[in-house]
């Protein structure tokens, strides 16, 4: 499908996108979309591709095959009214180290038309940022906040952050998922950030997405999915006719001893996922940490 038939309807929208570095396939056939006001949790083991999916959507990373359209126009060919939408916080910091804070962050306003400066003070304040301290000398957890501060200031529209948190202690976790969390109730930004903090992941994250295989294997609401999936473990046999006959989606199969096997089903949201099972099943309910390791 070609770029310019893709919707416009919504923030970012991803269509076929595969990306290789030699033989190995990293991304493949990738199809996304992310809708504004979402708020979706990027979930996947490391060496999954996650930063490579962000890089992609943001236009910084070429694939090789595929369309990516952020508020309706191509991510590599965004133009500044477009950019002057987004706030990105890479994994690695890219701050200008021979700056102070207050350098920095004077630096970019310049190039924002859209610059909330009470919160860009506010937050300095709030987490003890020296203002005029070179940046070099601040720790990684100041560093960390700083970026954060950039990427809010201008008020993007959409926001992607790549591992957000890890510098920060559990105080400074917390207070960043809170401004997170006002920043799309206030403004109804669209959020994708990935994170192997899953407690910080679960206080935020309305949406999760699973990357696995190249591939979003799976996208919805954190609170739906943990009301509609289940655990069964039974006979492979009994527990087929049963995926069968309930129409339930079936995430994810492990094999067990004789004969039996472990599935993580999805019940529909019309059905109820406590109704009666054959006598030889049984069923468990999952927690985020069961869904990130079945599912990735």
């Amino acid at each position: 499908m070609s770029a310019n038939t893709l919707s416009t309807s919504v923030t970012a929208q991803v269509q076929g996108l595969s990306l290789s570095f030699g033989q190995q396939a990293v991304l493949k056939s990738l199809d996304w979309q992310l809708l504004p006001g979402q708020v979706v949790g990027l979930l996947g083991r490391n060496g999954a591709g996650k930063t490579c999916l962000l890089e992609s959507l943001l236009g910084l990373r070429e694939p090789q095959n595929g369309a990516v359209q952020l508020f309706g126009q191509n991510a590599a060919e965004l133009d500044d009214a477009g950019r002057a939408r987004i706030g990105y916080v890479p994994q690695q910091s890219d701050l200008f180290e021979g700056f102070t804070p207050a350098q920095l962050l004077r630096y970019f306003k310049s190039f924002y038309p859209r610059w909330n400066e009470a919160k860009v003070e506010g937050l300095l304040s709030r987490w003890d940022i020296a203002r005029d301290k070179p940046i070099a000398k601040l720790s990684g957890g100041q560093q960390q906040r700083l970026s954060i501060i950039r990427a809010l200031a201008h008020e993007p529209d959409l926001l992607v952050l790549d591992e957000p948190v890890a510098s920060l202690d559990p105080a400074g976790r917390r207070d960043f998922l809170r401004e997170l969390v006002e920043q799309v109730l206030d403004r109804g930004t669209t959020v994708v950030f990935s994170t192997h903090i899953l407690s910080d992941l679960e206080r935020v994250a309305f949406n999760v997405a699973f990357l696995k295989q190249g591939r979003i294997g799976l996208q919805a609401p954190l609170d739906e999915l943990l009301d509609e999936v289940r655990a069964l473990s039974g006979p492979t046999a009994v527990l087929q006719a049963l995926i069968a006959a309930e129409g339930l989606q079936a995430l994810s199969r492990s094999p067990l001893e004789a004969g039996r096997e472990r599935c993580l089903v999805r019940y529909p949201q019309s059905s109820s996922s406590s109704g009666q099972l054959p006598v030889d099943v049984s069923s468990e309910r999952v927690n985020l940490e069961d869904l990130f390791m079945e599912l990735t």
